[in-house]
């Protein structure tokens, strides 16, 4: 069953396009809960309509808490096109298949964020550096510090994109099937969870390192950690 949850800090405001209409057990309006999908993923889909056709691309975002941030190539047609037209945005997690005794009762359990607005082109350099370090922790935390950072030609032709977190949706499903009470216990078929866990492996070196290169311990030490 789906756990209950209650609104204990600051709540999502409700909008006709965030308004939970179907399954609203598992609908939340949490805002710490958003926040939680947010920070366990590093990768969104973007849905944006380009020339008429719905598009839905991936891309890697970052969010500080009020803003998301997602970026590409100043070639991409998508990223391009969303200055100025609504978009939505979505980031999914999977914990689970929910297995029960009739097909119809299967489901999934997830922890799932949509943020809805229209984004606008980041064009100061300093927030840009900013944005792109936002991004670049969420996915790597350590690495911004690390690595080269963006020179000027690089920044030039990346595109960034903010999207402010005021309009969001977020559903989440725990537990166990919904059938268990009911007539379909009786047939005597098992029924539970089958978890999905995800987690970082050992670093894989770049066949061109040097000899003596070892990953840093901000790479190194994420080995065996979970992913999501």
């Amino acid at each position: 069953m789906t756990a209950p949850r209650s609104v204990p800090g600051p709540s999502l405001p409700v909008t006709e396009r965030t308004r939970h209409r179907r399954l609203r057990d598992q609908g939340s309006l949490d805002r710490a809960e958003l926040d939680a999908v947010l920070a366990a993923g590093f990768v969104c889909h973007l849905g944006v309509t380009v020339d008429g056709t719905v598009m839905v691309v991936p891309t890697v975002y970052g969010s500080d808490g009020t803003t998301l941030y997602f970026h590409g190539s100043v070639g991409s047609r998508s990223l391009v096109a969303s200055p100025g037209a609504s978009v939505c945005v979505t980031v999914t997690h999977v914990d689970g298949l929910v297995l029960a005794r009739s097909v119809f009762e299967h489901g999934v359990n997830y922890r799932s964020a949509m943020v809805y607005g229209v984004p606008r082109q980041v064009t100061d350099e300093d927030e840009k550096l900013a944005g792109l370090r936002c991004l670049t922790e969420q996915s790597a935390p350590g690495q911004w510090d690390y690595a080269r950072r963006p020179n000027r030609r690089e920044l030039a032709a990346t595109a960034l994109l903010a999207l402010s977190l005021d309009e969001a949706s977020v559903k989440l499903r725990t537990g166990a099937p919904d059938d268990g009470d009911g007539p379909d216990a009786e047939l005597g078929l098992w029924a539970g969870v089958l978890p999905l866990r995800t987690e970082w492996g050992i670093p894989e070196p770049d066949p061109l390192l040097a000899g003596d290169a070892v990953p840093p311990a901000h790479i190194a030490n994420r080995a065996g950690a979970s992913a999501s």
